[in-house]
């Protein structure tokens, strides 16, 4: 309930509901670290705050080796971090009429192959201390199958599963696991979808939510 002494490290930050949940932070007195492939994006969500409280580290999650030297300079700077969460994402619709696995490949290769990037960088930190919390921000389009949802909605069920089955790892070690599944948010990246999307709320109030 007290943000004011814990460290904070969001991937995926620079726009939605990363960007919005960093600005919750902040203003709640956490230590708050955004990453991205976007630096510049990263820098405006930070420029309101004060400089010692935060710090921008961009990084590609398809990328392991950008996502580790980003643990290593966030760990060198802070000694640590409380809590880890993986909100780096893409979307984009997927029917079989269409289909391109380039794309698809690329959806998969973000939503869950850079999820298992950010783990295997920060889990062995996490583990060795006994303490803090990663977070996996998926969807509730990983329930069932939905239209236009080939991949995205697989991409994000495999995380569900994922975030249980770490669960069952890290419990004895102390380490919290957190999975969290929005509905639809108003983001650059649901602003494509060409239906309409109920109950929609806006970034802010989804990260008031998390």
């Amino acid at each position: 309930r007290d943000w004011r002494a814990q460290r904070v490290w969001l991937l995926g930050a620079s726009t939605g509901i990363g960007a919005a949940l960093a600005t919750a932070l902040l203003t709640r007195g956490a230590r708050v670290a955004v990453s991205a492939r976007r630096a510049q994006l990263l820098e405006q969500v930070i420029a309101p705050f004060d400089a010692r409280q935060c710090c921008a580290l961009p990084l590609d999650v398809r990328d392991a080796d950008s996502v580790a030297r980003a643990e290593q300079a966030l760990s060198a700077t802070w000694g640590g971090y409380d809590l880890v969460v993986v909100l780096a994402g893409d979307y984009q619709s997927h029917i079989l009429a269409e289909f391109n696995l380039a794309s698809a490949r690329h959806i998969l290769d973000t939503n869950l192959g850079g999820v298992y990037n950010v783990l295997a960088a920060v889990v062995p930190r996490l583990r060795a201390a006994r303490a803090g919390g990663l977070v996996l921000v998926s969807s509730v389009a990983g329930y069932r199958g939905l239209p236009r949802s080939l991949v995205y909605g697989p991409s994000k069920a495999a995380l569900n599963n994922l975030a249980e089955a770490l669960y069952l790892e890290l419990k004895d070690d102390n380490v919290a696991v957190s999975l969290v599944n929005p509905g639809f948010v108003r983001t650059p990246l649901t602003a494509h979808n060409p239906f309409p999307m109920p109950a929609i709320i806006e970034a802010p109030a989804a990260a008031e939510a998390i």
